[in-house]
């Protein structure tokens, strides 16, 4: 009975003495970065588009691309635009410095509230097809809303020179990737 016991004991011993296995584990914590990072470029891009409507001559052109535009004053357009780009901006920035982290899940809220305000104009235009993409960006930043607000919030903290550094690159990432292409297209590509 002890060699079996110490067999038994034996094995589990093996067992512990295993390396652990190397993987990469889902958490919300990852989750919800990864949709900030994402949903915060594609909104800081998707503004800027609209930001440039403030040269007249874009906005003339932009019904022929995306109908819409057509029913909307420029400079509400513009000004949905600068909504979009700060509310980018906010998914990340703020969490990232940890500088009044509160402010992110404010702009994912504020983001959400911009799609359901949308959602409805889409509706009310009889514009259907456009509606489930608006329902689903207002999900994901109703998603990192709450995520952000209650259930992975970030502790604020006092500023650091890698934080303001990484922040810059994000920035800087944010205008290479997103912005300079979007204003790129939009001024060299007939509609």
């Amino acid at each position: 009975m002890n060699r079996q016991v110490s067999e038994n004991l034996l094995g589990v011993e093996d067992i512990a003495q295993q390396p652990k296995r190397r993987g990469t584990r889902f958490t919300l914590n990852g989750a919800l970065w990864s949709l900030q990072v994402l949903f915060g470029f594609f909104f800081a891009g998707s503004g800027f588009g609209k930001v440039l409507f403030v040269d007249g001559v874009l906005y003339a052109a932009a019904p022929r691309a995306v109908a819409w535009y057509a029913a909307v004053p420029q400079l509400l357009i513009v000004f949905i635009g600068v909504c979009e780009v700060l509310g980018g901006v906010g998914l990340i920035l703020p969490a990232m410095t940890r500088v009044k982290p509160k402010l992110t899940p404010l702009a994912a809220a504020g983001l959400m509230l911009t799609m359901i305000l949308a959602a409805g104009f889409h509706i009310m235009r009889s514009e259907y097809a456009l509606v489930p993409a608006n329902l689903l960006l207002g999900g994901v930043a109703a998603f990192i809303a709450a995520g952000r607000w209650r259930l992975r919030p970030i502790a604020p903290a006092s500023i650091t020179t890698s934080r303001v550094l990484r922040s810059c690159a994000v920035l800087g990432a944010l205008v290479l990737l997103v912005c300079a292409p979007t204003w790129y297209t939009m001024t060299n590509v007939q509609f």
